[in-house]
């Protein structure tokens, strides 16, 4: 007999495989004699009750042996030369299209501006210890692309995009923890997930695929309504059948590339605010009403919204038990983000507090027409640089300060390694913007007993959220609607907002792809 049960216990019970099978036993009716074997489909967190409680989707296998769950690399196989695709850009949308373009026996070719997922270190080292910026090697750019060192967050709402627990088995195929495929919010950790990124690479070379470092794209090479392939450093040709334009929300230059070459883009939506950071002990408290909380609970996390004069504020990528991290792609601007490692065990949450960036916000930018809101976000990051003193230390405020319209002297003690100093973000940040934040942290007070709350500061400034330009597509061939052969995938293109939405963008790419080379 097979069945699924939804139960909720307690978080010590829970993590106990000898005290669920008890649990089990006893809520199902079944005889001690009988064989039971059971897998956890998914896993949550329920704070709603004074008691937090552990809510789990179980199957039951009562005198049956439970399915082996198909690997996915039984698919690949080895590619040929006859067909090969550029991808541009090594993060999920990028290496997720290599592996399902091996999958149908097409060679990728993937080519990445920046360093295998080990030399970063030395160049994130460097920013935060030095606020030296590699414009071609940070938290943005290089193997994995930005979410291997911004956290590992696997959430997404992208169900109707594609496969998500293939997405997710691969990475467990290559290392990550089997909790991905329960957890509501799965996550890797930036201690981890480099490991699983060089597993990537390494089936993607060893079933024949090529991937390049250091291998900055400067240009396309365009023949009559198509694209052939793209120059790498200014005088290496790489020649497909196909390009994938993958390199994330941050690569600027590709976007004054496609400008360059009269390559339509459009502007698109995006968000920009700064990212607040409390004692992880005081949201734990809030959220669990203990203190300090059960080993056997995660680090809590929120999500606040809130609604300002009919424009949203909304929390946006929350770090429980995490650190703040400077993330410019290039000198003379300051952005933050947030990362956590697997145990998110820091003593710090973090999220960022943003609000959506309309036409309204850019009044003065018009005559830079889809390049408007790019304009705008890369005006704020240099005003929030040119207010300190030339490193990467951030401006920051404390948030009851902030909303009083007060000048705060700010606790020295902070996740953030480059370090902060007092400002006024009023002055920092465009009048509209600051008014909506202001507002909206009020409402999170109010909403979350507790979060208001002088041990809070924010620290400035949160900004790539997303792209602020769309590289336009056809909806069902993923191609360009102007140049054959090119195909706009994943964060960077508009059409991924995470890890996993990226991954299933760029598999689904690679499957159109394979749909017309096959």
């Amino acid at each position: 007999m097979i069945k699924r049960i939804e139960i909720s216990i307690l978080p010590e019970d829970a993590f106990d495989k000898k005290i669920l099978e008890k649990f089990l036993i006893s809520e199902c009716n079944i005889n001690e004699e009988d064989k039971l074997e059971f897998n956890i489909l998914r896993r949550s967190i329920d704070a709603r009750s004074r008691t937090p409680l552990v809510n789990l989707l179980v199957e039951i296998f009562i005198n049956e042996t439970p399915p082996p769950e198909p690997a996915v690399r039984a698919n690949y196989k080895s590619v040929s030369k006859d067909k090969k695709v550029i991808i541009v850009g090594a993060g999920p949308a990028g290496y997720f299209a290599a592996l399902e373009l091996i999958e149908h026996g097409i060679k990728p070719i993937v080519l990445d501006r920046g360093k295998d997922v080990r030399s970063r270190r030395k160049d994130l080292r460097a920013i935060q210890q030095f606020s030296e910026v590699n414009p071609d090697s940070n938290y943005c750019f290089g193997e994995g692309g930005a979410g291997t060192y911004s956290d590992g967050k696997l959430y997404t709402r992208s169900h109707k995009r594609g496969d998500i627990f293939k997405a997710l088995r691969i990475l467990v195929e290559h290392g990550a923890s089997e909790d991905i495929l329960i957890d509501t919010h799965p996550h890797i950790g930036s201690n981890k997930l480099p490991g699983v990124v060089e597993k990537l690479r390494e089936t993607i070379l060893n079933f024949g695929g090529e991937i390049y470092f250091d291998s900055l794209v400067t240009d396309f090479i365009l023949k009559n309504d198509g694209i052939s392939g793209v120059i790498v450093n200014d005088n290496v040709e790489h020649i497909g059948d196909s390009v994938i334009l993958a390199t994330g929300h941050s690569a600027r230059d590709i976007f004054y590339l496609l400008k360059r070459k009269n390559i339509l883009t459009e502007s698109k939506p995006f968000a920009l605010g700064v990212r607040i950071e409390h004692p992880q002990a005081l949201i734990d408290e809030i959220q669990y009403r203990q203190n300090p909380r059960s080993k056997f609970l995660p680090a809590s996390s929120y999500k606040l919204t809130a609604q300002v004069n009919g424009k949203g504020v909304f929390s946006f990528c929350m770090c429980p038990g995490g650190l703040i991290v400077p993330a410019a792609t290039a000198p003379g601007e300051i952005v933050v983000n947030g990362m956590s490692m697997s145990r998110r065990d820091s003593e710090f949450a973090n999220s960022g507090i943003v609000t959506a960036i309309d036409p309204e916000d850019l009044k003065g930018y018009e005559k830079h027409g889809s390049f408007a809101g790019l304009e705008f976000q890369k005006n704020v990051e240099r005003k929030f640089f040119d207010n300190g003193d030339g490193s990467q230390k951030a401006p920051a405020q404390r948030m009851t300060d902030f909303a009083e319209n007060k000048i705060s002297y700010v606790p020295g003690k902070t996740s953030y390694i480059p370090g902060i100093y007092s400002a006024d973000l009023h002055m920092l940040l465009p009048k509209d913007i600051s008014a909506r934040i202001r507002n909206a942290l009020i409402q999170f007070g109010k909403k979350m007993r507790g979060y208001y709350s002088e041990e809070g500061f924010l620290v400035g400034l949160e900004s790539r959220t997303s792209s602020p330009v769309r590289i336009p597509r056809d909806k069902i061939s993923y191609e360009h609607p102007e140049i054959k052969n090119f195909y706009p995938c994943g964060e960077g293109a508009g059409y991924a907002g995470g890890i996993i939405s990226a991954a299933l963008d760029g598999q689904n790419v690679a499957k159109a792809i394979a749909g017309k080379l096959v």
